[in-house]
């Protein structure tokens, strides 16, 4: 079968599908109530019938269409509009959009404004005017939608299926144009663009979409230029509300809809008041070369012969109507800055279209509108969106490249911008304006990213690196000699005040073990808050706005870090703080290294410039010089207030008082302050802060050649960690951790010891009679703290050295206390490490029973009458039991030396001290004679030294120190100080525990009547103190951390030792057991009670009956003769039944 007669049969089968709804619907044509749903359904099968015909790909021709096309018609004429409902005239409707796509090609222009005519009737509501009915927003949809189908423009995917070529399309657009703007046509077109206006501030979102799409055709392709012109402020009016969701629904519009509204105001801005017609109507003049000058002498003929052929709808371009248009339009834009901020990114993208395309066609007649549409392409370059943020920068390439004819424009706008904003930001600060002090450092932010990202990528795509470089060196210039930072740079310090943030830290211990454990390589530094800026996010933008500066200007900024440094070294004021953080965040762009926690440090890989290495070291050793100036007399130098009056006198019209509430008149001048007399606030602990990231920052500048000023700064560091200010001491931590990080020590532990030296030579040089730090011993304690195990082999400087600046600074208490702090911190790690610890074995001085000694006696005493000789195996030696011969004697002689050579060592004789020993006897033997001195603090701290030093040192190198020192630790037992009693009695029950032998008798005969009378003296206090235990059998204190409840603790275990090790007379015994019976109360601490009954099973070990009368005649009375043993306010029954459980066991 040929071609056309398979596309006849086929039309032909079309034709009585078509037919069997056409039909029917033509002979009801006449609409009545029992009819309007029988043609309701019949429309409906047409519908589908004609979707699915376009569905199976077959184009309808004319024949057909027509044939659809006449009941449709037949409807429309034979029923008035407004009797038509609106369901009916929805599917008419329908049917027409769906035949206008195929009948745009080729049907007469009287047609199509036939059905034109019919949907813009519908959407303007003419067709029910004066009668009473409204169309619903569902009917003026489907209105609007056959609107689009008859004036949208074709594209390339419709071409093959309506077998059309795109001269096919232009040349009927071309002609429906025509027809359109003919002066007939005008009328009906503004009407519908009107009507459109309103219908796309409904609440109709598919009908808002549509107008918006609509509105887009008519503005961008169909309205006349002169049209445009006076359409133009309805246009931009209605849009603006419309984007920023000021619609009847007061919701905020979706990202579709501004997109769609943004996308109206584009086209009717271009059409109306682009830089191409207003030069063509001689608005603006466009001079380029001479020719165009020449232009300007003919120019007013030329208007005045254009000027006669307006159309009466239309408005003449003129310099008056641009100058009013210009600043409306302004106005207008400048009301659309929000939108930079909406959270739907297809917003955004429009917007971004949108500031693109306004600035590259409004050059020349929105020239006051430029920095305020290129701020919102920069402020969407930082979107967070990729898929904005990189159509921004893009576009911003294009617009900013050398072949863009507005190039040279917006190049001086973009560097006026940086000028103009970075002088607002000090205006902006003190009025806590936090959006508009965002929006200004975003915008800073985003030009210097602009220039170096676009410059330095080797694979952009967009011609013309140059303009970039120029932006770069424009910033350079602003933050280099010339750039009068004198002037901006004393306005910006006068506004920005810091105030550290609340920091809850009890102790700087808890840091300081971490350091000890290799844990701190994680640790951020600190934040901190500016006084004027209430949110975050602001304070944030205006940090990467200063390293953006310092990044786009790279060396050219050096001036203004070192300007900036130096004032911040020149006081201690909040002003100095502000000048630090300054240089701090432009030295962080230009190095590219910025501080934070070393996890997420950022270093870049480009070899820093000698000049950036330079000041880097001079930084460094600046900074750390503030901590020697600190330590001596501060003294103000007249130049400084000098130039504090001056830097007054400069920012004296940027002063803006902010206040809340209501403002107090005062009458005359009498209540102002001269503003040369303004003082600015100290803040110590900030400065030092800055200075400290400042010494970081110079080290991850450097990193590995800023080995050599570890002399200057790390002790700077370490005394911040021992700072009482908990800020001060984060930030030192975080820095510490820093340096480890850029310097390739694995911890900052590792980073001290390999440094150790330079750090105890810091200290040496504070420990003068010219130059004292109080501070450097706690220094020492953090070096030791830090050696750990290494201590043994970098101790030794330190004893040294403390024992050294003893002798010489005994008189001070508090140099005495903190060098004795340092020894005993030294003798702890010592005793603390495995290797070096002496762990003797107990005691085993457990004596035989009574019962046991009368069996051993009885049993000699019946054998030692039997005479057997018992043959000893052991050989002596020679021994005289028969005379010797000479030669004998010889032999013998050289037998027995020959034995002594082959003898072995002693085993009972001492091994060589190890260093770790040697280092503890001389610091024992050095310390015992500050056991008598004059601070408290001091006496305790060498008996725990002493107590550290127990277990460390074997019997040879303890025993004569503790024999010599005997009667003054003796003496500390009867200490004013509880707690110097307390470390006394700790020593004691050490020695007892490692040296029972040594200490036994001294125990019984020297300690224990002691303890005695302390024990009497401890009850009578304990009744009195507020931290005693209340209620029935209540002993001690509540906490197991009082003084007394230590040195109850300590008595009841040397007790226990010495009752273990040396089997004393009864009395003593006795004593004792009676003197104790109060800790088994169950009233007193549970570490009190089983150290308790510890000692009475020791004591019951012994002497089992002692211990049963003891208790069992405190609990109740058992004999009258023992009737004064009761004591009912000490329930000890719980305890005496387990003690006298376990001994029963034992039996």
């Amino acid at each position: 079968m040929s071609k056309p007669a398979a596309d006849e049969e086929r039309n032909q089968a079309i034709f009585q599908k078509l037919k069997k709804t056409c039909v029917p619907l033509l002979g009801n044509s006449l609409l009545t109530p029992s009819s309007i749903g029988n043609v309701a359904r019949l429309l409906t099968e047409l519908i589908d019938a004609l979707l699915e015909i376009q569905a199976s790909g077959y184009r309808l021709t004319t024949s057909l269409i027509s044939y659809a096309f006449f009941p449709l018609s037949t409807i429309l004429r034979r029923n008035p509009s407004s009797e038509i409902p609106d369901q009916i005239l929805e599917k008419i409707v329908t049917v027409l959009t769906i035949i206008s796509e195929e009948w745009w090609w080729d049907c007469d222009l009287r047609t199509w404004e036939q059905i034109f005519m019919l949907s813009g009737a519908i959407v303007t509501g003419i067709e029910t005017k004066g009668k009473g009915k409204t169309r619903s927003d569902e009917t003026k949809d489907v209105a609007v939608q056959s609107l689009l189908a008859l004036l949208r423009e074709r594209t390339d995917k419709d071409y093959p299926k309506h077998r059309r070529v795109a001269r096919d399309a232009t040349a009927r657009l071309a002609e429906i144009r025509e027809h359109v703007q003919g002066a007939n046509f005008i009328p009906v077109l503004g009407q519908i663009l009107d009507s459109s206006l309103t219908t796309c501030m409904s609440q109709h979102l598919s009908l808002q979409r549509h107008s918006l799409q609509l509105l887009d055709l008519f503005v961008r392709v169909y309205i006349p230029d002169d049209l445009a012109a006076s359409v133009l402020p309805g246009v931009v009016s209605t849009m603006t509300k419309v984007a920023l969701g000021l619609t009847p629904s007061k919701t905020s519009s979706k990202g579709d809809i501004v997109a769609g509204a943004l996308t109206v105001i584009q086209g009717i801005i271009s059409r109306a008041i682009g830089d191409d017609i207003c030069i063509k109507e001689g608005a603006v003049r466009d001079v380029n070369d001479i020719g165009d000058l020449v232009e300007l002498i003919t120019a007013t003929a030329g208007e005045a012969a254009a000027s006669g052929s307006k159309s009466p709808y239309g408005t003449p371009r003129t310099d008056s109507w641009l100058r009013g248009t210009a600043s409306q339009l302004h106005i207008a834009i400048n009301s659309l800055t929000p939108l930079t901020s909406h959270p739907n990114p297809t917003a955004l993208r429009a917007l971004t279209t949108f500031a693109a395309t306004v600035l590259n066609d409004t050059s020349l007649t929105l020239p006051q509108t430029q920095p305020l549409l290129l701020s919102f392409l920069l402020a969407l370059s930082l979107s967070d969106f990729d898929s904005v943020s990189k159509p921004a920068q893009n576009l911003l390439a294009k617009l900013l490249s050398p072949s863009s004819k507005v190039y040279h424009a917006l190049w001086q706008t973009v560097t006026q911008m940086t000028r103009d904003h970075l002088a607002a930001i000090p205006r902006l600060l003190p009025t806590h304006a936090d959006a508009k002090v965002e929006h200004s450092a975003k915008v800073i932010e985003a030009i210097c990213g602009l220039s170096v990202v676009l410059s330095d990528d080797p694979h952009s795509q967009v011609a013309g690196a140059g303009p970039f470089s120029s932006i770069s060196s424009g910033i350079g210039k602003l933050l280099g000699p010339s750039g009068g930072i004198e002037k901006w740079g004393w306005a910006l310090l006068s506004v920005l005040e810091f105030i550290p943030p609340t920091i809850v830290v009890a102790d700087s211990s808890g840091t300081q073990l971490l350091l000890e454990n290799g844990l701190l390589n994680s640790t951020a530094f600190p934040a901190m808050t500016l006084k004027s800026v209430a949110s975050r996010s602001t304070f944030d933008v205006l940090e990467r706005m200063m390293r953006s500066l310092g990044r786009a200007s790279g060396d050219e900024c050096l001036y203004a870090v070192e300007w900036f440094i130096g004032v911040g070294l020149s006081g201690r004021t909040s002003r100095s703080v502000a000048a630090l953080w300054c240089g701090a965040r432009l030295l962080d762009g230009v190095s590219g290294v910025q501080l934070g926690s070393p996890d997420h440090a950022d270093f870049i890989s480009t070899t820093q410039s000698r000049r950036l290495c330079k000041l880097s070291r001079g930084i460094a050793r600046s900074v750390s010089e503030l901590w020697e100036e600190e330590e001596r007399e501060e003294v103000d130098r007249p130049a400084d207030r000098s130039a504090m009056n001056t830097d007054d006198s400069q920012d004296e019209n940027l002063l803006v008082e902010y206040r809340k509430g209501l403002v107090p008149i005062t009458l005359g001048r009498r209540g102002s302050q001269p503003l040369s007399q303004r003082s600015y606030i100290k803040q110590p602990s900030l400065h030092k802060a800055i200075c400290l990231q400042l010494i970081a920052l110079t080290c991850g500048i450097l990193q590995s050649r800023s080995t050599p000023l570890f002399i200057y700064t790390l002790y700077p560091i370490l005394h911040s960690m021992v700072a009482e200010d908990p800020y001060v001491t984060e930030t030192a931590s975080a820095s510490l951790a820093f340096i480890s990080y850029s310097t390739s020590f694995a911890s900052s532990r590792n980073l001290v010891l390999s440094n150790f030296d330079y750090i105890l030579d810091a200290v040496s040089r504070r420990f003068t009679h010219r130059w004292l730090d109080i501070d450097a011993t706690k220094v020492l304690v953090l070096l030791v703290r830090l050696a750990g195990r290494d201590v043994v082999d970098r101790a030794s400087d330190v004893v040294e050295e403390c024992f050294d600046r003893l002798d010489e600074f005994h008189g001070y208490e508090i140099v005495v206390e903190g060098l004795i702090e340092v020894l005993l911190e030294v003798v702890k790690i010592v005793e603390a490490d495995d290797v070096h610890a002496i762990h003797e074995p107990a005691l085993k001085t457990d004596p035989p029973s009574d019962k046991q000694r009368l069996n051993k006696f009885f049993h000699w005493f019946h054998h030692h009458c039997e005479s057997h000789e018992e043959q000893d195996p052991a050989d002596y030696g020679p021994a005289p039991r028969r005379p010797w011969s000479k030669e004998e004697k010889d032999t013998n002689d050289e037998q027995g030396q020959d034995k002594e050579r082959e003898q072995p060592s002693d085993p009972m004789a001492d091994s060589p001290p190890t260093p770790a020993q040697a280092l503890t006897k001389q610091i024992v033997s050095r310390s015992l004679y500050f056991l008598t001195h004059g601070v408290p603090t001091v006496r305790a701290r060498i008996l725990l030294l002493l107590c550290s030093a127990v277990t460390v040192l074997p019997e040879s190198g303890l025993l004569p120190s503790i024999h010599h020192a005997w009667p003054f630790i003796l003496n500390r037992l009867s200490d004013s100080e509880s707690f110097v009693v307390g470390a006394a009695a700790q020593l004691i029950e050490a020695l007892a525990r490692h040296v029972g032998s040594f200490m036994s008798r001294r125990i019984w005969e020297d300690v224990w009547p002691r303890f005695r009378a302390m024990l009497n003296n401890l009850e009578a206090v304990d009744s009195t103190s507020a931290l005693t235990r209340r209620g029935r059998g209540a002993v001690g204190t509540e906490s197991a951390y009082t003084h007394s409840h230590r040195l109850y603790r300590s008595m009841l275990k040397t007790m226990t030792v010495a009752v273990r090790g040396v089997q004393a007379q009864d009395p003593p015994i006795w004593d004792l057991a009676m003197s104790c019976r109060r800790f088994l109360s169950i009233g007193a601490h549970e570490e009190l009670q089983m150290c308790a009954r510890d000692l009475y099973r020791a004591i019951g070990s012994n002497n089992e009956d002692a211990v049963w009368l003891v208790l069992s005649a405190t609990t109740s009375i058992i004999d009258d003769s023992v009737a004064f043993m009761v004591e009912e306010r000490w329930p000890i029954e719980p305890n005496v039944s387990i003690i006298l459980a376990e001994l029963g066991q034992d039996k």
